[in-house]
């Protein structure tokens, strides 16, 4: 098995081999020391979402930066399992439900003033 090497910026060389207990890392992976990335964050981040493999070492443990999307339109069918017309009918019966308890003086509209929790 091969060594694998990350770049030290304190000690002077440009490589030392990794002393992680024997795990075999990615050889495609730039990995960092924090001090090396904290300089050049912005550069190491857009690298990533470029698809790049980079990770920060941290404790003898490699920490990968990856993209994530974040997307909030699928938050119903991920949470709760509803399709988008299940959700439709659901904020139509919620709707109407609340409408109806309104109505009824059982709940009422929040305004912000503290007099809204008596």
């Amino acid at each position: 098995m091969r060594s694998q090497f990350v770049t030290s910026s304190y000690d002077g060389r440009q490589k030392r081999p990794c002393k992680s207990a024997g795990v075999r890392y990615n050889e495609r992976m730039k990995t960092l020391t924090i001090t090396e990335g904290r300089g050049r964050l912005g550069y190491w981040l857009k690298k990533a979402t470029q698809g790049e493999d980079v990770g920060f070492m941290i404790e003898g443990k490699i920490v990968a930066l990856r993209p994530v999307e974040v997307v909030s339109t699928d938050y119903a069918l991920q949470e709760y399992g509803l399709t988008p017309q299940e959700m439709t009918a659901a904020e139509k019966r919620i709707g109407a439900e609340l409408k109806t308890a309104r109505k009824r003086g059982e709940i009422t509209k929040f305004t912000g003033s503290k007099d809204d929790f008596r």
